[in-house]
């Protein structure tokens, strides 16, 4: 009994540790939301989060102009180097959105990928599309940027995987009605200037029957707080090259929803996104990547992201042609 109660007095000290040690960390990054959010922030903030349906429309120039998707031409060629930026989303987003592909097309919707042509829109330097290539589907992968094009398909010869790969805009897809059975969108929507036309092409080279699969930021303060200020503005902790994203474009899941049904594509599925890692972990681990002390294949290592039921920052989706 003595044993006992001395071993619940251990645990309940070792319990109040943990409690101080996230509570230090917590009140560290709220002095940092304070101190960095500027006055511009705030007022954005509180335009932004009132707007009803603002991601159902074609974001205004002077929004989209402060986005930076020339990065993904100006660094093209580092989509395939393991200690750079961008092949962070190769290690820690690309097991769960793989994972999630598996589960809902292949176990659950019995779609069969040896018969099935599959699009990637905006592929990038390949990473989901290679993975597609995996699964068996007839593969094609289309993005704006033609040195990502060069990246990914270079990339995929040296593999030896048959992979089509075309330069062009998710806003005029260049292809045929009715093309494939499967359409990929993921970290792109948010990318784009006009989102109802590139959510309208999708639907139009979709067959029917065929599914859409994609993933998005949702338009929240915290998405505001991890995406933004966390991932890229605040130099403690940044990863992600600054303005990489806007929030303003960021979408959320009743928009997401509405531009769907809009176009003909039956809502099937949400999942949330997160760390596999409790947060103070993780701006430690970004702390030390930021102060050098980590490289970005070291950080690589530490992180991954997994399904949540909680969709505030990052979520999964999918969708069916009527």
């Amino acid at each position: 009994m003595i044993f006992a109660e001395l071993g619940q007095v251990k645990n309940s000290k070792y319990k109040n540790a943990q409690r101080a040690r996230k509570s230090f960390w917590i009140r560290r990054l709220m002095r940092n939301v304070k101190m960095k959010f500027s006055r511009h922030d705030y007022l954005n903030l509180d335009i932004v989060v009132s707007t009803i349906g603002y991601g159902m429309r074609k974001i205004s120039q002077a929004i989209y102009g402060r986005m930076d998707n020339a990065v993904y031409s100006a660094l093209g060629n580092q989509w395939w180097q393991p200690d750079s930026a961008f092949y962070q989303m190769k290690v820690f987003l690309n097991p769960v959105r793989v994972g999630y592909v598996k589960r809902k097309l292949i176990e659950e919707t019995r779609i069969d990928p040896k018969t099935t042509a599959a699009l990637d829109v905006g592929c990038g330097g390949g990473f989901l599309t290679e993975e597609i290539a995996r699964m068996g589907f007839d593969t094609t992968g289309v993005d704006p940027s033609a040195r990502s094009i060069e990246a990914a398909a270079a990339h995929a010869r040296e593999n030896g995987l048959n992979v089509r790969y075309r330069t062009g805009v998710g806003e005029s897809l260049p292809f045929e009605d009715r093309s494939f059975g499967v359409v990929f969108c993921c970290d792109v929507l948010e990318h784009v200037r006009d989102l109802p036309k590139v959510v309208s092409e999708i639907s139009r080279v979709l067959k029917p029957g065929g599914v859409f699969c994609y993933d998005t930021l949702n338009r929240t303060w915290v998405s505001r707080l991890a995406a933004i200020k966390i991932s890229q503005d605040w130099k403690p902790w940044a990863y992600m090259p600054p303005n990489l994203h806007v929030w303003e474009m960021f979408i959320k899941p009743g928009e997401m929803k509405s531009l769907l049904r809009q176009n003909g594509l039956e809502w099937k599925d949400h999942r949330g996104l997160k760390p596999d890692i409790p947060i103070p972990r993780l701006l430690g681990y970004l702390r030390k990547r930021a102060r050098g002390e980590w490289t970005y294949a070291e950080l690589a290592a530490k992180v991954r992201m997994v399904e949540s039921r909680v969709t505030a920052v990052m979520y999964m989706g999918l969708a069916v042609k009527e």
